[in-house]
């Protein structure tokens, strides 16, 4: 997967180490749409824990990522669903 070099800021309260995470989910909402994606799939892709990518994702439900985030379900893992903000 090929990241954009230039992307919006994060948020500020989140923690540098979850930036990539950011930058990540826009990279594939913007190239894909709608995606539906395990944390243990993500956590290989951007070299972080899938406990923290777990952690990360609930802190971004909330923070203004131009990014919806939802928990959609719990089966050998947690998916997640990301899209674009309307």
């Amino acid at each position: 997967m090929t990241m954009c070099a230039q992307t919006a800021a994060a948020p500020d309260n989140l923690p540098a180490k979850a930036r990539p995470l950011v930058d990540y989910l826009r990279a594939r909402v913007r190239e894909e749409g709608n995606i539906y994606a395990k944390s243990r799939f993500i956590a290989e892709d951007i070299d972080l824990s899938s406990k923290e990518i777990g952690s990360y994702m609930k802190r971004l439900q909330t923070a203004d990522t131009e990014l919806t985030i939802e928990q959609w379900s719990y089966t050998n893992g947690t998916t997640w669903r990301v899209s674009a903000e309307k």
